[in-house]
């Protein structure tokens, strides 16, 4: 057998194994539940974040948030309420913020919505 050839093979057997070692690493990693506990707060952050850097005021977000929930969902008590997501268009009148109100019992979602003079209104609680 010439010198390519052996140099090939182990080339080939390496590769093989490092492909093997990566697919079971990100296998065990992907099965851990506090992955995606970890990859959804990471989102939250971040559409945290973006929702600050734009000049949302969160608390004025959480307060619309919070009566559009009594006027709506008077039952419902929430522990957490939190930014899920950041629908930021050109213009004021086409924005939009889902927060995720969470309970003992469940959750709510409550999408808001902007008018043209930069009020925050509730567009759906479900």
């Amino acid at each position: 057998m010439s010198t390519i050839a052996v140099v090939a093979i182990v080339v080939g057997a390496v590769l093989i194994l490092l492909f093997l070692g990566g697919f079971v690493a990100a296998r065990r990693r992907v099965s851990q539940p506090e992955v995606a506990e970890r990859i959804r707060a990471a989102d939250r952050a971040l559409e945290h974040a973006r929702a600050s850097d734009r000049g949302w005021d969160r608390e004025r977000l959480s307060t619309t948030a919070g009566e559009a929930i009594r006027q709506q969902r008077p039952e419902f008590e929430w522990e957490t309420l939190e930014l899920v997501l950041v629908d930021d268009r050109p213009g004021v009148a086409e924005d939009r913020c889902h927060l995720l109100a969470s309970g003992a019992h469940g959750s709510v979602r409550v999408i808001l919505a902007r008018r043209e003079g930069g009020e925050w209104f509730p567009q759906e609680v479900g």
